[in-house]
């Protein structure tokens, strides 16, 4: 496998190349926004960070005795014309703008660099200007909205002191509630999809890595880099998920299910959605308590649809509440079946149900990506102790999704041809786990 590059990435900074177009009904505002917006993507591209940093100090942090050039001239009429939102709205596609090229460039500290130049602002001189006051007072809300921790999430994968709380493992997780909201800056939308899929692919580079060298020779003598967070028992939970070869492993069950279930009405659709989540369940005592925890769910889901035939539309809708009744509900709190299964010793079958959904309609993975943030939310003020099983779980899926949804295949190789059993997976070393790039993804 190759180490991951720009090219890997969704959103980099070459496709960055032109401003996006503002909806504002003053043109004239809009105008102004778009001349500091354009000057710091051509700077950008042609300076150095000091340099960049430098301009961006002196038009938004410091902007006592400028020359009067163009962007410093709209910055000027961006502060008289007395509206906070469009100064912040600015402020903030400027800062994406640099973080879309500086990060995705792999220059890290430029953007640390800038964070601490805003956050630094209480330590600024007075003045006795009424603009630069008025910019003052903008920049400090600003630093204390949540846009402004929005950015420091995004920087922190590269701050060194945020690494040491557990959540900052699953950044590409929070990520996803920016750039699915809407209401974000396309800027910032851009920014943390293209972040979140960086890491994605850095995730995936390490797993197959470790997985690749863990029984090398060269390996004997100094510890294989483990991404995860489950030490030893990654492997044999690699080597247990991949082993499960059969005609009815969980990519062709969910081939089987979408061919098998085409044209069928909503409610038939229903119905078999239940039996091919339960279908395979080591645990019968664990599969009757899905069923009978999910059967009322589905059965009331969108019944004005019942009679309709099964749509794209209605598959995703339907996944994406599937995934609620398995992670959150819909404020943001754990759902029932999530902490039943999470905390008493089923976080694989958990997993396992999650990514069988995501099989059979894949645009649910962002969904269930902005799902994940929410648990993370919700348990990050507790410590990796108190909530173990939920990183547990974490790391369990991250593993399961990356084996199954990734360009990667992975295979398990008995090296002393002895016979292929769950119990000989786990314990011995006579399986080794052999991983190449699926072509044509």
């Amino acid at each position: 496998m190759k180490t991951p590059t720009l090219s890997h990435v969704l959103f980099n900074a070459q496709q960055t190349t032109t401003v996006t177009k503002s909806n504002h009904p003053e043109q004239n505002l809009t105008t102004h926004q778009e001349i500091i917006c354009q000057f710091f993507l051509d700077i950008v591209k042609q300076q150095s960070p000091d340099l960049v940093l430098s301009e961006f100090e002196r038009l938004f942090i410091n902007p006592v005795g400028l020359l009067q050039s163009e962007p410093q001239k709209a910055v000027k009429e961006l502060l008289l014309s007395n509206k906070q939102s469009d100064f912040i709205n600015t402020l903030k596609r400027s800062i994406y703008i640099l973080l879309n090229n500086w990060i995705f460039s792999r220059k890290y500290k430029p953007a640390q660099d800038l964070l601490e130049l805003i956050s630094n602002l209480t330590n600024r001189q007075s003045t006795l200007s009424v603009s630069v006051k008025n910019l003052r007072g903008w920049l400090n809300n600003f630093i204390n909205s949540e846009d402004y921790e929005e950015l420091k999430l995004f920087v922190s994968r590269y701050d060194n002191r945020e690494k040491e709380h557990w959540k900052s493992r699953y950044t590409s997780y929070l990520l996803a509630p920016q750039y699915t909201n809407s209401k974000n800056l396309i800027e910032q939308r851009e920014a943390a999809r293209g972040l979140a899929k960086q890491l994605q692919e850095e995730f995936k580079f390490d797993l197959a890595m470790y997985t690749a060298h863990s029984h090398s020779a060269s390996s004997k003598n100094r510890k294989t880099e483990n991404p995860t967070d489950l030490g030893d028992e990654a492997l044999r939970l690699i080597k247990k998920v991949v082993g499960k070869r059969s005609a009815f492993n969980y990519v062709s069950l969910g081939n089987i299910f979408i061919k098998q279930t085409q044209r069928l009405t909503y409610s038939a659709f229903k119905q078999s959605l239940l039996k091919y989540l339960i279908f395979s369940l080591d645990n019968q005592g664990l599969a009757e308590a899905l069923k009978t925890g999910l059967t009322k769910k589905l059965e009331f889901l969108y019944q004005t649809s019942n009679e309709e035939e099964l749509s794209d539309a209605l598959l995703l809708k339907t996944c994406n509440r599937v995934i609620e009744y398995l992670t959150t509900e819909k404020d943001g709190k754990p759902s029932s079946l999530f902490v039943s299964l999470a905390s008493q010793g089923n976080p694989l079958t958990l997993s396992i149900l999650l990514l069988k959904i995501i099989l059979i309609c894949p645009p649910s993975r962002t969904y269930l990506e902005v799902c994940m943030a929410k648990l993370i939310q919700n348990y990050e003020s507790y410590s990796p102790e108190e909530c173990h099983w939920v990183i547990n779980f974490l790391e369990i899926s991250k593993i399961i999704l990356t084996i199954y949804t990734e360009n990667v295949r992975y295979n398990l190789v008995n090296m002393e041809n002895v016979n292929l059993t769950n119990q000989s997976i786990n314990d011995g070393d006579s399986y080794r786990v052999f991983s190449q790039t699926k072509w044509g993804m």
